[in-house]
């Protein structure tokens, strides 16, 4: 990857479509949830992108990305994708797409195992938790042989953290309880693991003055700013992004579910300095991940 001839690097993208066999009875209701939430045409019509059509995308767009499945089997009973397949297809698009992979922390030590083999033998940079979709808090000690791992092996974690579109507006909210996604929990892991880099996806809507606390004091704490569109920002989020918190903020945009194309134009109208633009939208990647 060639991060000088990037416009931007995107560090939330999503691998929506199975790349590994045919959609699980449920998931068609699921995703048309999150299209409604979103405003998503191409969801709600079951035009969701391959990471081998991410690519393409990104790349007509010079825009660099993390992507990566979510597992949450347990919960959702939806098979998880395949995160070796998902790092192969971004190692043959390795000039655009960085592999990060999803492991329940349930899986205890078999999913520390899985952890380290990943990041090992196929180049995984990450791990994405989804507290609400996984059912756990964050801080949960059941978690902590992963996190041990994944820190171990120099890796990344990041959180969503947040209300989520996954089952907003269905029956029960799809089982999803938001209370496990509070980026309050998250602080008691950047304390165990303070070599850790961590990142807080999204806004963190409605607990975002204590996201914004948690990056403010814990130095291995970040923040991505996916899944909302920018004029949707809270003033707070915006004034912390231009300030203290401007080499800690990440440009994501929650793809599928949100394009890049519509979050970098509405972040044009967005009261952010000059000097700080660039910041978020790709050098702050680039130093967190040390490319």
């Amino acid at each position: 990857m060639n991060f000088d001839d990037l416009v931007a690097f995107d560090f939330h993208t999503h691998a929506e479509e199975p790349c590994c066999g045919t959609r699980d009875d449920g998931y068609d209701e699921f995703q048309s949830g999150m299209a409604a939430y979103f405003k998503n045409p191409a969801g709600a019509e079951g035009m969701l992108p391959t990471v081998q059509q991410t690519a393409e995308y990104f790349r007509a767009r010079k825009i660099g990305a993390v992507i990566f499945p979510v597992d949450a089997e347990r919960e959702t009973g939806f098979r998880r994708y395949s995160n070796e397949e998902v790092a192969r297809i971004a190692a043959e698009n390795s000039d655009i797409l960085i592999p990060f992979a999803s492991i329940d922390p349930a899986k205890g030590k078999a999913g520390a195992r899985e952890a380290r083999r990943l990041v090992r033998d196929f180049g995984v940079r990450g791990f994405k938790f989804h507290p609400t979709m996984q059912g756990f808090f964050p801080n949960d000690r059941m978690a902590y042989p992963l996190y041990e791992a994944i820190a171990e092996e120099g890796a990344i974690s990041l959180f969503h953290t947040g209300q989520t579109g996954v089952g907003s507006g269905m029956r029960g909210g799809m089982g999803m309880r938001l209370k496990y996604s509070n980026p309050m929990h998250v602080d008691d892991v950047a304390v165990d693991f303070p070599d850790m880099p961590i990142v807080l996806a999204h806004p963190s809507f409605p607990w975002t003055e204590e996201a914004l606390a948690v990056a403010q004091h814990k130095p291995n704490v970040y923040i991505d700013m996916s899944g909302w569109s920018p004029k949707y920002f809270p003033k707070i989020f915006v004034q912390y992004a231009n300030t203290i918190l401007k080499k800690k903020m990440l440009f994501g945009s929650d793809w599928p579910a949100i394009t890049p194309d519509r979050w970098l134009a509405d972040f044009e109208s967005l009261a952010i300095r000059d000097e700080v633009k660039p910041l978020l939208l790709k050098e702050n990647a680039r130093r967190l991940l040390r490319l």
